[in-house]
């Protein structure tokens, strides 16, 4: 199987000139580098075990394709928290439930901060988001706005008729292909980011030229590629010194899908600040709703305001909400569907819960999802086994600090290996096999108080967005499995193989075939 890091070895023919002449003038530098940080290091207090690596390029050449399982691997080998040097950069991981506490929780104010990828950097205007900047201040103005105006029960609750006109309109769409192979993921992405835009910038007839034009199978790729290359090994981000060159052109392809997203962003709010100049005063009544980018367009206006935002930050917070929401939730649906279609008895349990909670004679509305416990046992169940970020996004610490007894320098690359946490035999009970009946005691949620089941992360950087997930998600499978019945496609061979990145996928797209379950057909038109 070729490496992960195989990229280290491979060049495009057209550039082969001009890398070996940059790393003929590069390589005597970095070993020099190595030398005297090595130097560094053999002379600070104890650093976490792990294993030797090369000179310049460390342990790079020895990763396999998929981190999560070889750091879970490497930690029954090295112990709990480990080290190992890739490139230029000292990496930490993570491995078990009282040292990620004391990461996540006790000395989360220190390990708060971020070193972005290069990619990251790109596709968020210079780290102006959430995920990604190192500004406190505005990282706290940012949290602030999104939990009150996008993710508060108020909000949510007031954007509901935009989940239940797009879930309709997906099932309606799906009964228009019974018997036919549907595209799991596919279906639940463009459900999701519906849903999402409409609540971020609303929708009217004259938006429709802008979504015919962007907002489609076209965003969905380009989404899958922001993601991919965010996640993607980058000598840009182990060797700094090498950044200029962009060997891989990796910031290339990130620019690319910047400018065809801040095409979307700028035509809406171009649109939306011409629509408030046109208006007189008074003609907008102070109970009426708004959406997100309104609220944020009238906090830029106001300059000396707590929480101001300049227009580069506008659009790195919406760039954060349409990413972060439509990925992670159409992944973690298509596993939920994979698992339940793997395990005939959990389906039918789940079915008889909603034929008991919903009826037959009626469509699953948000009313419903808090009285379906087996099925939110299944999806907590599905996160258990397939948390979307199995490292997290990684933290970096803003001063050496001590973890486990060991020394962990400043600017360290500290990952949170959650995927072996979930899987570690110590927190569960035969861990790699599907029983959702762990679940059903109620003492489980996603706030990440519980140290053995992370999948949203804990602490400061916690994923703001679990609010809108939890719900979606819930609202999409559950009505998805009461509309329809589903099997596999007999010609296709089934697996439930990950691929590694920074939202970990199913390798082989879910696909299956729905068949009437409702026998009123109107219900499918509602």
């Amino acid at each position: 199987m070729m490496s992960y890091w195989s990229w280290w070895w491979e060049v495009n023919n057209k550039q082969d000139e001009l890398v070996r002449t940059i790393l003929t003038i590069s390589v005597p530098a970095l070993v020099f580098l190595w030398y005297k940080w090595m130097l560094f290091l053999m002379s600070t207090a104890s650093l976490p075990p792990g294993p030797y690596g090369l000179p310049v390029v460390g342990y790079l050449p020895f990763l396999g394709s998929n981190l999560h399982e070889v750091f879970t691997d490497m930690s029954h080998k090295y112990g709990p928290i480990f080290s190992l040097q890739l490139g230029s950069k000292l990496h930490v991981v993570v491995n078990s439930t009282d040292l990620v506490k004391v990461v996540a929780r006790d000395m989360d104010q220190t390990f708060v901060n971020r070193i972005p990828p290069v990619t990251a950097l790109t596709i968020t205007y210079g780290g102006s988001d959430i995920a990604f900047t190192d500004d406190k201040s505005h990282w706290r103005n940012m949290r602030k706005v999104l939990a009150s105006q996008v993710m508060s029960n108020k909000n949510l609750k007031a954007s509901q008729s935009f989940r239940t006109h797009e879930v309709r309109k997906t099932v309606n769409e799906i009964y228009t292909k019974i018997g036919e192979k549907v595209d799991i993921k596919e279906t639940t992405f463009k459900t999701e980011v519906n849903v999402v835009t409409s609540m971020l910038w609303g929708h009217s007839k004259s938006d429709d030229e802008i979504e015919s034009s962007y907002v489609g199978d076209g965003f969905r790729e380009v989404a899958y590629k922001i993601i991919e290359l965010i996640g993607a090994p980058n000598i840009s981000d182990l060797f700094p010194v090498l950044s200029w060159f962009d060997l891989q052109k990796r910031q290339r392809d990130m620019q690319r899908q910047l400018e065809y997203v801040d095409r979307i962003f700028e035509k809406y709010i171009g649109r939306r600040t011409e629509n408030n100049a046109s208006k007189m005063d008074g003609e907008v009544k102070e109970d009426e709703k708004k959406d997100f980018l309104q609220i944020l367009l009238e906090l830029k206006d106001q300059k000396d305001g707590p929480a101001s935002f300049n227009m580069i930050q506008i659009k790195a917070l919406l760039m954060d909400v349409i990413i972060a929401a439509t990925e992670t939730t159409s992944s973690t649906s298509e596993w939920v569907m994979a698992e339940i279609l793997n395990n005939p008895g959990v389906m039918k349990k789940v079915q008889d819960e909603l034929t008991e909670v919903i009826g037959m004679n009626n469509v699953v509305e948000e009313s419903h999802l808090h009285k379906l416990t087996y099925l939110d046992a299944v999806i907590k169940e599905t996160f258990r086994l397939h948390a979307p970020l199995p490292l997290l996004v990684h933290r970096c610490p803003d001063e050496s600090s001590t973890v486990g007894g060991y020394t962990i320098p400043k600017d360290t690359i500290v990952f949170l290996n959650v995927w072996a946490i979930h899987r570690d035999p110590n927190n569960w009970p035969k861990p790699l096999e599907f029983k959702p009946e762990r679940f059903l005691n109620g003492k489980w949620d996603y706030n990440g108080n519980n140290f053995k089941f992370l999948p949203f992360g804990s602490g400061r950087r916690i994923c703001p967005g679990i609010p809108l997930a939890e719900k979606m998600l819930m609202y999409i499978v559950a009505t998805l499995l009461h509309s329809f019945d589903w099997s596999l496609p007999k010609d296709d061979e089934f697996d439930l193989f990950d691929e590694f990145g920074l939202v970990t996928k199913k390798k082989k797209a879910l696909v299956a075939i729905p068949s009437q379950r409702l026998s009123d057909a109107t219900l499918y038109m509602m």
